[in-house]
């Protein structure tokens, strides 16, 4: 039997709570094992509240998920009361929120659990806190101790984006793009897509900076200067990379059809044709950590927490691909 798949509490105060209980209510039968890192008794309150009737089942170790997931939802207890009401955040649930994630590391990372799949937190409540990192994947990278830089993939069925540029205002996004970013975001994709999406040969697409890709430098030289040559030296090493691309025509039915992922310059170059496809099952998925992590593709949505209309569609991506890829990289 595989291991289980960990799930972290994220901010208690947003709608991650919320969418671990629906989707173990509505879909236990066909989603792998999973357990979520976080306080039982919240849990519980919450599922209470909205008046779902899910047995919360608090265990040791993530051994116990399997037996105890099909007839309650598995907790392993993050030690910390959590604090936090629906749409709340509360400065104090910190500890609680980064100690599930450190859990749910060293479990993944010593192989008691088969994958990360991570809830979305709430970066400025934690900055008060005292949290230093720039983000969720930048911490995981550390806990994990990553030597290169983590790469964030968008999925969903049809499509799969890489921004090499990311979380930074759009003017620092064009300063700070380079041909060795581009490379390493194109490196470490087609290994992934190797490893852990089981492709014998993929193709990854790059789309070009400027409109028309430049219009051959009129329109701008990024696509000359930087991108050619990043696409360049991904050909030289064996990849298959093709562009650069005019970005308003490689996202249509037809084009998705050419290419296993593309190389996005900014964040929402990448992000917009993923949501505009699928905005509800999209997954985020970090690329370049020595575990499988995914995430639902959303925030934590603090204006509709607890009462209970929030969709789980992206976390049940996020669980079913997280077991897949999991499964995969296993076997490679």
């Amino acid at each position: 039997m595989a291991p289980p798949l960990a799930v972290t509490l994220g901010e208690p105060a947003g709608i991650g709570e919320e969418i671990v209980l629906k989707a173990w209510l509505q879909h236990r039968d066909e989603l792998p094992a999973f357990y979520l890192v976080g306080d039982p008794d919240h849990l519980a309150a919450l599922a209470r509240q909205l008046g779902w009737e899910v047995p919360v089942c608090p265990i040791d170790a993530p051994e116990g998920a399997p037996a105890a997931f099909k007839t309650a939802l598995p907790v392993i207890p993050v030690g910390r009361t959590v604090h936090a009401r629906p749409g709340h955040p509360d400065p104090a649930d910190a500890p609680a929120i980064l100690a599930a994630i450190e859990i749910a590391v060293r479990d993944v990372s010593k192989g008691s659990a088969a994958a990360l799949v991570t809830n979305p937190i709430h970066k400025d409540s934690l900055y008060r806190a005292g949290f230093r990192h720039p983000g969720h994947t930048e911490y995981l990278a550390e806990l994990a101790g990553a030597d290169e830089a983590a790469i964030m993939m968008l999925v969903c069925s049809g499509l799969r984006v890489v921004p090499v540029t990311i979380h930074v205002a759009l003017r620092r996004a064009i300063e700070i793009l380079s041909t060795g970013a581009i490379v390493h975001a194109g490196r470490t994709t087609d290994k992934a897509l190797r490893r852990d999406f089981g492709l014998a040969a993929p193709v990854l697409a790059v789309a070009g900076l400027n409109p028309h890709a430049g219009e051959a430098g009129s329109l701008g030289r990024e696509e000359i200067e930087m991108i050619q040559p990043a696409i360049a030296e991904l050909r030289a090493a064996g990849i298959d990379a093709r562009g650069p691309l005019p970005p308003d025509t490689m996202f249509h039915t037809e084009a998705r059809g050419a290419y296993d992922a593309a190389l996005c310059m900014y964040h929402d170059q990448a992000l917009i044709p993923i949501k505009t496809i699928d905005f509800h099952g999209g997954v985020n998925v970090t690329l370049g950590l020595p575990f499988v992590r995914t995430s639902p593709d959303h925030g934590t949505a603090f204006p509709i927490a607890g009462r209970g209309i929030a969709r789980p569609d992206s976390l049940i991506a996020a669980l079913r691909l997280a077991a897949e890829m999991a499964g995969r990289r296993s076997a490679h």
